[in-house]
């Protein structure tokens, strides 16, 4: 694997982690209701909760790899088009949060624990992971190190993304409720999102 295709597989990351979805809501409903000092925990959770997802994911996928060829181009076909379907359902989401302020008080392990149950019993998790992840893959590589490669970078910029998420609902709670600026993260995650899928599609059929 190049360090090009590195670089390609975090920045598609970062475009992904961005878009909100139902972790970076838990994460901000914790940072609008109980402030920064909720922001760490959350986001150990959420990085937790990825670990286990991610991981069941490349069992899969590892399994579909040994089993044929054949199987995981049309496992790729399938994740392009379901990239496109996020997208598609992204962009019609509109300008709205659903994240109420968790106003109980909670420990630090409870935190934890509410993230990681909420990011890894989360089906689509998984399912996003078997989808996006074939995309990056080099079978002519060593596909083992690739994915402990990009699951190690994937954590690393979750829990950094989760982090960025608590402490900007807990210091700038007006910008995190803006209809307009929710909107702008939704279309534009959600052009990128059906962009990629199609990109995606295009070449495995060229």
């Amino acid at each position: 694997m190049s360090f090009e295709h590195w670089v390609t597989f975090a920045a598609a990351t970062m475009v992904l982690l961005i878009i909100p979805g139902p972790t970076i809501l838990l994460v901000i409903s914790y940072g609008l209701g109980q402030g920064w000092r909720a922001a760490f925990p959350t986001s150990v959770g959420v990085a937790l909760g990825d670990f286990t997802a991610m991981t069941l994911s490349m069992l899969g996928i590892g399994a579909l790899l040994a089993a044929s060829a054949t199987l995981f181009t049309v496992l790729k076909l399938a994740g392009a088009a379901y990239l496109v379907w996020l997208g598609i359902s992204l962009w019609r989401a509109g300008g709205s949060l659903n994240a109420k302020p968790v106003t109980e008080s909670k420990g630090v392990g409870r935190m934890i624990t509410h993230a990681w149950l909420v990011t890894a019993l989360n089906p689509k998790s998984i399912t996003f992971f078997v989808a996006f992840l074939p995309q990056f893959l080099d079978r002519s590589g060593d596909v083992l190190t690739q994915m402990v490669i990009f699951e190690a970078t994937f954590l690393t910029l979750a829990f950094a993304n989760s982090l960025g998420y608590g402490l900007l609902a807990s210091r700038a709670r007006n910008l995190v409720r803006s209809e307009r600026v929710v909107r702008g993260f939704n279309r534009t995650g959600g052009a990128l999102l059906i962009g990629a899928g199609v990109v995606t599609a295009t070449t495995r059929a060229a």
